[in-house]
């Protein structure tokens, strides 16, 4: 048998056993246990959440935090998809551990669990706008100060509200509403390989010869 056949089954053998046993320790705290893609994907209850990444730390042996982010889905009453990646590097295991929140009540910071989580809800609360509670700084970290609206969001204008210049006669950076001059706003949808029905600029001289 082709060894990468064996490791696969060996790998989807080994996420099995850790999905059981995940579901056993954290009962009904798990919303749901998926394997998809050779990746073991777990959603748990928001009340659940530190109980349950504390689990997967000291008895499922996932040590290293390595990323946490959200998702936006505006239509749902709890937007947020708060998504954990965290390895265990002695079983060479990955997991991707996910729960739900909304924009006006905080969740639980992990920033206990792991420190390393931080200024990825730093980040988290900059760009979606998902408040942690017991953060001890929470505060945005990539956009600048006085910034409206989070930019992750699918509901964000692309332009943004405010735009950044230097102001020669000031002598000083000036933020102003965004205002988009109306030869910006208007598209053909052509594609590339469709001529334009109308004159383009600087084609006027060569239309007008013959």
């Amino acid at each position: 048998m082709d060894a990468s056949v064996d490791h696969a089954a060996a790998l989807r053998e080994k996420l099995r056993a850790l999905s059981d046993k995940i579901q056993a320790g954290l009962k009904q705290a798990v919303v749901s246990a998926t394997i998809a893609y050779d990746e073991l994907n777990v959603v748990v209850e928001r009340e659940q959440w530190i109980a349950s990444l504390t689990f997967l730390r000291d008895c499922c042996g996932f040590i290293s935090f390595i990323d946490l982010t959200a998702v936006d889905w505006p239509a749902r009453e709890q937007r947020f998809d708060l998504v954990v990646h965290l390895l265990d590097p002695k079983g060479n295991l990955r997991i991707r551990i996910k729960t739900m929140t909304d924009e006006a009540q905080p969740i639980e910071s992990c920033e206990k669990v792991w420190p390393a989580a931080n200024w990825f809800e730093r980040e988290a609360y900059d760009m979606y706008g998902v408040l942690f509670s017991g953060h001890p700084d929470l505060r945005r970290m990539l956009t600048d100060y006085g910034f409206d609206g989070h930019p992750l969001r699918k509901d964000f204008p692309m332009t943004g509200y405010v735009e950044v210049r230097y102001d020669d006669a000031r002598k000083r950076v000036v933020y102003e509403p965004v205002k988009l001059s109306q030869e910006y706003r208007s598209f053909d949808f052509l594609s590339p390989w469709e001529a334009a029905q109308y004159e383009l600029p600087g084609d006027e001289k060569a239309s007008k010869q013959g």
